[in-house]
């Protein structure tokens, strides 16, 4: 009979007293360790991993953790990770073997031993079939079976290995009329950087390596930025000399 490995208990979400317990082993310079549940986008389920800080909760992801031999630090919500370690599943034993059957010697059987008239009456009938067995023709003899060996098992085939799927990385970038601009950068369904402040240099000189559709709406967004802040300088110059008038006309 085959045995019945008990199934684990599914992973809780973290509480808000597993947070504040990690806030305060954090605070201590002990990052506590989380096992990933099923839910974990990207991870695979059971794999390690330690909480290095705790963002905004309003955020959703605001776990960051480092998987286990991973360098990069990942976001998460408290739905993918658990304190609790997961079990290891134990081996099903083995049916115990059962002691083969001793074997019987049958019973020798008494053969009758033939009288005298019996024998005579064989060996009549043994002439008599070997005469008619020797004017037969040979093409009455009935051919032996030929043996069939049966074909061998085709062999299974081994399923194909499946393939990781890679996650997909997304990159947008963000400028207002200030000529300020930002990154966004969203790694599968995580967002590992938000609103990281970039120079429009750095901007303009990204564009021009990109794709030359790229670059043109690039530089005419940058263009535009020019533009505003040059007629922001313009305005600026003309209230400074307006307020210098102002502070010559009161000092006579």
């Amino acid at each position: 009979m085959p045995s019945r490995t008990p199934s684990s208990a599914k992973p809780k979400p973290l509480s808000d007293n597993d947070l504040e317990q990690i806030s305060t082993e954090i605070a201590a310079g002990r990052p506590p360790m989380v096992w990933f549940t099923a839910a974990a986008v990207g991870v695979t389920e059971g794999r390690s991993g330690k909480v290095v800080s705790l963002g905004d909760p309003s955020d959703g992801d605001f776990l960051q953790v480092r998987p286990t031999g991973s360098k990069d630090v990942l976001s998460f919500g408290p739905i993918e990770v658990t304190l609790t370690k997961p079990p290891r599943d134990k081996p099903a034993p083995t049916a115990p073997k059962t002691a083969p059957e001793p074997k019987t010697t049958p019973e020798p059987k008494e053969v009758p031993v033939p009288t005298a008239a019996s024998q005579t009456t064989s060996e009549k009938r043994a002439a008599e079939s070997a005469a008619g067995t020797a004017n037969k023709p040979a093409a009455e003899a009935k051919p032996a079976a030929a043996s069939r060996t049966p074909a061998p098992a085709k062999a299974a085939k081994a399923p194909a290995a499946r393939k990781a799927k890679a996650a997909e990385v997304v990159v947008t970038i963000n400028g207002t009329a200030d000529g300020e601009w930002t990154v966004d950068v969203t790694s599968g369904k995580k967002r590992t950087a938000r609103a990281v402040p970039v120079a429009g240099t750095a901007i303009a000189q990204a564009a021009k390596l990109l794709n030359p559709e790229v670059a043109e709406v690039v530089e005419g967004l940058l263009e535009t930025v020019r533009g505003a802040q040059e007629a922001k300088v313009q305005q600026l110059q003309a209230e400074l000399e307006q307020a210098r008038k102002l502070l010559e006309e009161l000092s006579d």
